[in-house]
């Protein structure tokens, strides 16, 4: 796989999420209730969270991964919410695409970054996240991990959205392929601003449950694509293209 091959892969990845059906600006231009605003918290602040999208194996201290990737949820664009959100015309699905990398560290650590900007929309996101490997894996034994997570949307000014992920991951690498498996919580926090303050809405706290399960394959040394399906109050489909050495 070389350099012009994975600008290629990364460009699909990031087509999808620039296509019509899944781009637009947040921008409210109706009243929503109180109870609809916290519908729409879980919702995009779900899509929002950071993805797994990685086995449970740690990098090891001298270990890389930088790539694109995209996430996407079908959302019901005739629902007051989402109507309201995009001016009466909603995308058939909400997708972030993103960059992002992670860095192996002792002791079986990890740390990574991600970035955001959603085209032909205001979304930003950028995220930080923060691994532990409870078990490094190996011919016969899983890899198990833990991990922190942490997202902030900005760029509209309506609506602020945070995201705190804590969550709990088993691997096993088999040749090229490692399947993986995981759950557990991610906090949402909104704030209500600009036009939805001025209509009363208070801001909103909740957690969602979620629960995920990939595949990474690796069919070129340097490069893998991982694949994830997610439900974290709706499901939600990622893909990942990168470089990891």
């Amino acid at each position: 796989m070389n350099k012009k091959s994975f600008i290629g892969v990364a460009a699909a990845v990031f087509a999808l999420a620039a296509s019509p059906a899944v781009a637009a600006s947040i921008n409210f231009t109706s009243p929503i209730s109180q109870d609809n605003f916290k519908s729409l918290t879980k919702e995009a602040g779900s899509v929002l969270g950071y993805r797994n999208l990685a086995s449970a194996a740690p990098l090891g201290i001298t270990g890389f991964d930088i790539g694109a990737e995209v996430s996407a949820m079908k959302i019901d664009g005739n629902s007051a919410y989402w109507k309201a959100a995009f001016g009466n015309n909603a995308p058939a699905y909400l997708a972030v695409p993103k960059i992002r990398a992670r860095k192996g560290l002792p002791f079986g650590i990890d740390v990574g970054a991600l970035y955001s900007y959603v085209p032909d929309s205001n979304v930003k996101l950028y995220g930080f996240e923060v691994s532990k490997a409870l078990l490094d894996g190996g011919v016969a034994v899983p890899a198990i991990g833990v991990r922190g997570t942490y997202t902030k949307m900005t760029g509209v000014g309506d609506l602020g959205i945070q995201t705190y992920g804590v969550d709990a991951s088993i691997s096993k690498g088999f040749l090229f392929i490692t399947p993986y498996a995981g759950a557990g919580m991610l906090a949402i926090k909104s704030e209500a601003k600009g036009y939805l303050k001025s209509i009363g809405l208070s801001d909103v706290s909740t957690t969602v449950p979620r629960y995920f399960g990939g595949l990474k394959i690796t069919p070129f040394p340097l490069f893998s694509l991982t694949a994830e399906a997610e439900y974290a109050e709706k499901p939600i489909y990622s893909l990942k293209a990168a470089i990891n050495f």
